[in-house]
């Protein structure tokens, strides 16, 4: 059981991408919303965050919990999201895997987990998260990106399928879908598996910031050496059509994967 498509942290650990990381839309809040919607009202005392990169994530389950601690593989986006974080309480940040997350004096409440399931190892991660989280506690697991999709533009349609994607393709990333009972055996309940789309507004200037940080564009810059100056003018040319004054609205599309922790008995 479990994928072997380990996240390294080589591919996000440069101090650009966690600058950049930074100034990613803030629709982890509507994420945990939508979890108050579907799932519980409850408010926790002990959260971590899995996979926290440069904060939001953080913040956005803080919204719902009195303590949260973050963990990322990446150094880098600690140290940003210690800098994103400095003037609020009820936060802990530290190196780690998501394998290989320590337990703290007390077991969570909740963990969630962003943008994290296609790097790591699955029955690993469940393993070690039984042992740090609470019997009945929650596990939100929870991801969103840019679609090919803009409010009334086929244009901006046309240049991610004809252009960018052709410019940039997407490396390796495992999109298999946890089921029931790839969960259950490692005692977790699947509650639900939802899926949906939120949308953000952009102008050309921070679109492209955003595009930049995407980890496809981040292998032809940091793993083939091509320069950000090459690389930004490609996209301020290829998007001088689709992006005029006005700022344009871009579809995300997400999705949710809501988890409890049962009881060592199983139920």
């Amino acid at each position: 059981m479990g994928n072997t498509n380990v996240y390294s942290n080589a591919d996000f650990d440069f101090k650009r991408v966690a600058q950049g990381y930074k100034e990613r839309p803030f629709l982890h809040k509507q994420v945990i919303e939508r979890f108050q919607r579907d799932v519980t009202k409850e408010l926790f005392l002990n959260g971590l965050d899995v996979g926290c990169g440069a904060g939001l994530s953080s913040m956005a389950l803080k919204q719902i919990c009195g303590h949260v601690t973050g963990t990322d593989i990446s150094p880098e986006m600690i140290a940003v999201a210690r800098e994103v974080c400095k003037d609020s309480q009820g936060y802990d940040f530290f190196v780690s895997s998501a394998e290989k997350i320590p337990p703290a004096e007390e077991k969570y409440d909740i963990v969630t987990a962003a943008g994290v399931i296609q790097w790591i190892n699955r029955e690993s991660f469940l393993k070690n998260l039984r042992n740090i989280i609470k019997e009945q506690g929650y596990v939100l697991i929870y991801d969103f990106s840019v679609s090919d999709k803009m409010r009334d533009s086929k244009t901006y349609s046309d240049w991610w399928h004809n252009a960018y994607l052709k410019e940039f393709p997407k490396p390796f990333r495992n999109e298999s879908v946890w089921s029931a009972d790839d969960v259950n055996c490692c005692q977790f309940s699947m509650l639900d598996q939802v899926q949906y789309e939120m949308e953000y507004q952009f102008d050309r200037e921070s679109f492209i910031k955003f595009m930049m940080i995407q980890s496809n564009v981040n292998a032809k810059i940091e793993g083939e050496g091509r320069s950000i100056e090459d690389v930004r003018k490609w996209f301020e040319q290829s998007l001088a059509a689709i992006f005029d004054t006005e700022r344009k609205t871009v579809i995300f599309t997400g999705y949710s994967w809501y988890m409890k922790a049962l009881y060592i008995d199983g139920n």
